[in-house]
């Protein structure tokens, strides 16, 4: 078994020792320009705009509570209601903080 092992890792390291090539001088530039880039990807975007991006993420991530409510509402009754208005106020207290820390202010 050994030698059946010791035989595959041969065979494994002389194909990686004929195969290797070198890298492309097009592999490590940026698609399709060719030129170096002078800044770094995320240093264009200002910092201001994350707790806007947050504030997206919340209320999509409300939508997604909202649809399905949606569907059953009828069948649940007036217990599902209640529970969406809780939920919305949970949120709205959300807005209010983020208005109150500046997040909604866009310059």
């Amino acid at each position: 078994m050994a030698v059946f092992a010791l035989g595959v890792l041969a065979l494994r390291l002389a194909h990686r020792a004929l195969t290797v090539q070198d890298a492309p001088s097009t592999g490590t530039t940026p698609f399709l320009s060719g030129w170096a880039p002078a800044e770094h990807a995320l240093s264009r975007y200002h910092v201001r705009w994350y707790p806007a991006t947050l504030l997206f993420l919340a209320f999509d991530v409300e939508m997604l509570f909202m649809y399905p409510w949606a569907l059953v509402v009828r069948e649940v009754g007036t217990s599902a209601v209640i529970e969406m208005f809780a939920f919305l106020g949970v949120l709205m207290v959300a807005v209010l903080w983020a208005r109150r820390e500046g997040a909604l202010r866009w310059v």
